[in-house]
This record gives C-alpha cells, structure tokens and sequence, in this order.
C-alpha cells in the first residue's frame, strides 16, 4: 500500500532543487503544447519515460502510479479518434502522457515538505499583495500529495470487498462509496486543522 508518493533514492533527479523541477515542469509543458510535431513528442515521451522508470521504482510500482492516468488518456484519445485526424490524436497522446510521466518522477523525487516550503516561497509576492495566504496554499497542496496515495489505497479496498462479496465491478458502485468517504475524511481534516490554529480565521 502507498502511504507516500516520494521515492527514496539518490539519483541525480532527486539531487535537483526543488525549484528547478517545477521550472523544467513548466517549460516542458509550453514547449510540448507549442509544437504538433510528432518528431518531437515521440523523443520527449520516451525521454520523460527512461527518467520516469530510472529512480529506483519496479516496473509494477511505476505503473500502478500512473496507470488510471494513462488509461484516462487513452480513452480520451479514442474519443478524439471520431474527431480528429490520427497525427493529431497521436500528438495529444505522447504530449499528455510525457506530462505525466515527467510530473510522476517531480513528485516522486521531492518529499511534501519540499514542496510545501518552495510554493510558500513562489506565492509570498500575492501574499503581500492581500490575494492570499502562502501558508494556506502550500498546505492545500501538501494535503493534495499526501493523500493521494490513500485515495488510491480506499479505491483498492472498495474494489476487493466488491469481489469477495461476488459483487460485480463497476465504476459508479465504487465511485460512489470512493467519494463519500474521501469527503467525509476532507471534513475531519478540515476540523483537526482548524482545532490546531493552522488558519487564521
């Protein structure tokens, strides 16, 4: 079961500074978004995927990951198959999983803390600005991180009690469930951060 989404290792990647990542982040995504060329998305797909599987995962590891995300493409890019020319549903498809891959490997090669602390940092200019609190958005997104791992884990759990039941799988009995619990967590991590001060009123 994943109770984290950051990797140990000591790979190069996971040396690189925090802020460097999200830069390299956003500056694939431009560059990916601004070209159709199938010359150039197929090499940073398979770029993104080599570093991706590099940081010390198993293959099955990796794959569990990120697999609802591909899978999601896939779907999506079938569906733009009625739409769209080929070339252009094969460019949507390497754009947006070599995305994912390189945003996979940023996460797991940066703990919650880290991240928590370089967003605090990139949003203090709209804090002096009275749009906000940096304090509240990088917690927001270190909650993001640390329990995506457990959403995933109850999805698992709500699938297997569906089968030991002889019940058949689908996705709108499991959704459904998935939902309210996670909401029902939200709540009580809602009220234990309130109990602790961590927001100002």
């Amino acid at each position: 079961m994943l109770t984290s989404l950051y990797v140990e290792g000591r790979s190069w990647f996971h040396r690189l500074p925090v802020r460097a990542k999200l830069l390299a982040l956003l500056v694939l995504s431009l560059a990916l978004f601004a070209t159709q060329s199938l010359y150039l998305l197929a090499p940073a797909f398979l770029l993104c995927g080599w570093l991706y599987f590099s940081l010390g995962l198993t293959f099955r590891q990796a794959l569990a990951r990120i697999g609802f995300l591909f899978f999601t493409i896939l779907v999506l890019a079938a569906i733009n198959l009625f739409l769209l020319p080929v070339a252009e549903v094969a460019a949507l498809l390497l754009r947006l999983m070599a995305l994912v891959l390189f945003a996979a490997a940023v996460t797991a090669t940066t703990t919650i803390g880290a991240f928590m602390d370089e967003v605090t940092f990139l949003v203090k200019p709209f804090e002096r600005l009275g749009l906000l609190r940096a304090a509240d958005v990088s917690l927001a997104l270190g909650l993001v991180l640390r329990f995506v791992p457990d959403i995933f884990a109850r999805y698992e759990a709500i699938r297997e009690a569906h089968r030991a039941r002889g019940l058949p799988i689908r996705p709108l009995t499991i959704i459904g469930p998935l939902i309210i619990l996670t909401l029902k967590d939200a709540d009580t991590i809602a009220a234990a951060i309130d109990a602790r001060g961590f927001r100002r009123q």
